[in-house]
């Protein structure tokens, strides 16, 4: 789409055209003034689906109704509740079946998949990240690092942007790596960087570590149900990511992860758990683990249940919809609000510096925007008049279409607030 206009008639031709609009009405938006919210943050918590509530109310039922029993008799088992969950997430993110598991929350499962995957032995011992991962990473790297006796101010190497940009060169990351060599252990950027919104090319990532001899394995927080993955065809060793962003899940819900079918049963270091113990033989209570031959051996605990009903509505959702599809009007989606945005700086000549890549391969939906000569004032200004967006200090403000809920309608509207908070 080259031929875009700065139009309300455009932007409702363009939702009028898109096969899966009647998403949006699945879903429950925040209300200012009586009317919907341009909502651009499921980058940080993505809406409500309708269908949430009912869920939850499902399993409170069985809880009201069968005690203990719902673990065997509920209408979704409580016992194997995760199991429900399996087929949609490998659909999402690019997997075998056996390869993923929903559990736990994003840096526990970051720590148990480093209790694996980052064993530093001799040289080869430094972990490789981009500059200004996500904090929780960093805290999980350098606290591991410690750890296994390392120091974090050495044994952590970050991947520096060239002088002026704000994002990473692909070939300047895997020169990185080859410069490391055999001193690296572990390569584990964010699928899509939080702060930039750059996305990474995980499959060149994964080949130039595995050539060096290390590991690759990713914080998907702003990548699941935003990227089309392809996690077992790029030989990723394994990842880790929240539900509660693209995945519309809740706040602080259940966590996933993957890890490469090359990995089971082959008595990698875990920290083991009764979950993860063979399910069959889980209930004779005995001292020995006997580790499942899947993903599933990650686990530690049984299945939060209640946070599980929510996310398996929205990962039935994100099945109907076909990550494929949703990526496909994501990068049309995000386009149009660029071009929007570039719209508005040259209307009210203002420097509206998109830091997110421009090339659609590069970036999820999110855009970063860098207001030079306005900060958190125009923030505060777009807030007031019906945006939600955030602002990540120290100057950007991040806007995210998402392509499950919202239209590009929202985006030209999200234009015409700006322009307004400009003028």
């Amino acid at each position: 789409m080259n031929d875009h206009q700065d139009t309300l008639e455009f932007a409702r031709a363009q939702d009028a055209a898109d096969p899966r609009r009647s998403f949006r009405d699945e879903f429950h938006f925040p209300q200012k003034d009586g009317q919907p919210v341009i909502y651009f943050t499921g980058n940080s918590l993505g809406l409500q689906p309708k269908g949430a509530a009912a869920a939850l109310k499902q399993e409170l039922d069985d809880w009201a109704a069968l005690g203990v029993e719902g673990h065997l008799k509920a209408k979704h088992p409580w016992y194997s509740y995760h199991e429900e969950l399996t087929a949609f997430t490998a659909r999402l993110v690019g997997a075998k079946e056996s390869e993923v598991v929903v559990m736990n929350q994003l840096t526990s499962n970051l720590h148990f998949l480093l209790v694996s995957f980052y064993q530093p032995k001799g040289n080869r011992k430094k972990i490789l990240t981009e500059q200004r991962p996500f904090p929780s990473d960093t805290y999980a790297f350098a606290s591991q690092i410690a750890f296994h006796g390392g120091d974090p101010g050495t044994d952590l190497v970050e991947v520096q942007p060239r002088a002026g940009e704000y994002t990473l060169r692909t070939e300047d990351i895997l020169a990185r790596i080859h410069e490391l060599g055999d001193e690296l252990a572990l390569v584990c950027f964010g699928g899509v960087n939080f702060y930039t919104g750059q996305a990474f090319d995980l499959a060149a990532i994964t080949e130039a570590a595995h050539a060096i001899g290390a590991c690759a394995g990713y914080d998907l927080a702003h990548a699941a149900g935003n990227l089309h993955l392809k996690l077992h065809e790029w030989n990723v060793d394994f990842a880790a990511w929240c539900t509660y962003k693209y995945l519309n899940s809740g706040p602080g819900s259940v966590g996933g992860v993957f890890v490469h079918e090359k990995h089971h049963g082959k008595g990698l270091p875990l920290f083991a758990g009764w979950w993860g113990h063979d399910k069959h033989e889980r209930f004779r209570m005995e001292r020995a683990f006997k580790p499942m031959n899947s993903a599933e051996a990650w686990q530690v605990s049984n299945a939060p249940v209640f946070s599980m009903a929510v996310h398996r509505v929205a990962l039935e959702q994100f099945d109907r919809a076909g990550i494929a599809n949703l990526r496909a009007k994501s990068e049309q989606l995000t386009g149009y609000l660029a071009f929007i945005i570039a719209e508005v700086a040259k209307a009210t000549k203002t420097d509206l510096e998109v830091i997110t890549p421009g090339d659609p391969a590069q970036r999820g939906c999110q855009l970063s925007i860098v207001a030079h000569g306005k900060g958190k004032d125009l923030f505060h200004a777009i807030s007031a008049n019906g945006v939600v967006a955030d602002w990540r200090e120290p100057n950007v403000i991040r806007v995210a279409p998402v392509p499950m809920y919202n239209s590009f309608e929202d985006a030209w509207r999200f234009g015409q607030v700006l322009k307004s908070a400009l003028s």
